[in-house]
């Protein structure tokens, strides 16, 4: 029979194993961390009994996953829940601009900018399960859908600066950049619209879902239909050389690598063809998260009553402020207002919470390595839409880039995407190939967020590696 083995237990390693096993491979999964999951684990991070999401924890991507959907993870517990309201953004004179599947509170909240949003997104929304089937693959691919793809093409190619010009009013132009930033670098250069675009189309479609339990129970059913399938996940153990594997696996014909390009480095080393060793050597990451898990009473006082129906907020201001914070971010300084991402899971998903403490999840944009302690301007962040917020924190826990790192070291410098989205980057990640999953060594593929279609809970990446993989055996 032929074996595969699998580095790293994260979503795209997950899957990578389960498309393996679907064909009657023998697979063993390889995970340093003593629990499986990568990114996608929780974790009592404040307070007992309290549930934490400890990196990704709303999941438009995954609940739009073509491969996800595929294999009925539901059978295994895992079951999404929305909020009312998928994305709001605050503005400092208390409105908010709104995006949501239920089009009426984006329309209320965009007024005089609601129609022109609407011509924005209308054709991505329309189709957006064709509009999936086409981002969700390598940029270099024959389109199935080519007129729906060169549409959102289009608005994807620009500026997320030139997009927002589009809008009149500063919700409108607040909600886009908001979501624009969610690629963690500048949002002045071309093809910075593409994260906005995609993201707001499924917030439209298919939303921005949580995990029921936190986002540890979309590893779980991974795990469970993989082991359905026969396969396993062996934790506690790091991998550091192909040497190891071939000891420890029996000399396994695939291996797929769930790892940043220096993990590749790391693993691979010598082995590796020099034109490709060079170019994962090039391969630049991003700006770092610094996360911040807070447990408070109550909920938070927003000065915005919608704020308080939202699953994910955005924190910083404007879209011109926005554009200069994240410019100076990528730059290696560090905001006195970053760019924060708040989470309140708790509001859909109860099991989560202890009585009337509330977990809440945040973290703000910080330069690349960062070693000082944004919590307090996270903090500050908050304040400034919900004054009063400060008097309701009962504990608060931290995680700066090199803790962030530590826990996963796919997160070089605090870059939790994986990789800097740069003009080049989006279009050519981790290099410059015809099959990027391939690394110039026979039967080892990359199947991390530095492979297309990048960062997200969606498990393409490993599906595309594995499928990689089969079409060289076949």
């Amino acid at each position: 029979m032929t074996t595969a083995v699998v580095v790293g237990s994260g979503p795209n390693g997950l899957a990578a194993a389960i498309r393996l096993a679907q064909a009657g491979i023998e697979v063993t999964v390889f995970e340093a961390r003593e629990r499986p999951g990568g990114g996608t684990r929780s974790s009592e991070l404040t307070l007992p009994g309290l549930v934490h999401d400890d990196c990704a924890a709303f999941h438009p991507t995954g609940v739009a996953s073509p491969f996800f959907a595929s294999l009925g993870l539901e059978r295994h517990g895992l079951r999404w829940l929305w909020p009312e309201i998928d994305l709001a953004h605050p503005l400092d004179d208390g409105r908010a601009g709104l995006a949501a599947r239920d089009r009426r509170h984006t329309e209320r909240s965009l007024g005089a900018d609601a129609r022109r949003w609407e011509r924005l997104f209308g054709s991505a929304t329309r189709n957006f399960d064709d509009l999936i089937a086409e981002v969700f693959r390598p940029v270099a691919h024959i389109p199935r859908h080519p007129v729906v793809l060169g549409r959102f093409g289009m608005h994807a190619l620009q500026p997320a600066t030139w997009t927002v010009r589009r809008f009149r009013d500063d919700p409108a132009r607040a909600l886009f950049m908001g979501v624009a930033a969610h690629a963690f670098g500048r949002v002045d250069t071309p093809l910075s619209s593409s994260v906005g675009m995609m993201l707001t189309a499924a917030a439209h479609t298919v939303g921005w879902p949580v995990a029921e339990g936190g986002s540890e129970s979309i590893g779980r059913a991974l795990v469970a239909e993989l082991a359905a399938l026969g396969g396993k996940v062996v934790t506690g153990t790091a991998v550091t050389s192909l040497d190891q594997l071939r000891d420890s696996a029996g000399r396994p014909e695939i291996v797929v690598l769930d790892t940043a390009p220096q993990g590749v480095l790391r693993i691979v080393g010598e082995e590796l063809p020099g034109r490709v060793r060079r170019a994962l050597g090039r391969y630049r990451y991003g700006p770092a998260a610094f996360k911040i898990d807070l447990a408070i009473e109550g909920d938070i006082p927003w000065t915005n009553d919608d704020c308080r129906r939202a699953g994910t907020l955005h924190l910083g201001g404007t879209a011109e402020e926005i554009a200069r914070t994240e410019k100076a971010t990528v730059r290696g300084e560090m905001a006195p207002r970053p760019f924060v991402l708040l989470g309140q899971q708790y509001l859909i998903d109860p099991t989560r919470s202890r009585g009337s403490v509330n977990p809440v999840y945040a973290y703000a944009h910080v330069p690349h390595g960062y070693s000082g302690d944004a919590t307090d301007a996270i903090i500050g962040q908050i304040e400034r839409f919900a004054p009063g917020f400060r008097d309701r924190i009962v504990a608060v826990s931290t995680r700066g880039p090199a803790e962030l790192e530590a826990y996963n070291a796919n997160y070089v410098g605090g870059d939790i995407g994986a990789g800097a989205n740069t003009t080049r980057q989006i279009v050519f990640r981790p290099r410059v190939a015809p099959n990027p999953y391939t690394l110039g060594l026979p039967g080892v593929y990359l199947c991390s967020s530095a492979t297309p279609p990048g960062a997200g809970v969606h498990g393409m990446g490993g599906f595309h590696a594995a499928e990689a993989a089969l079409a060289q055996l076949r």
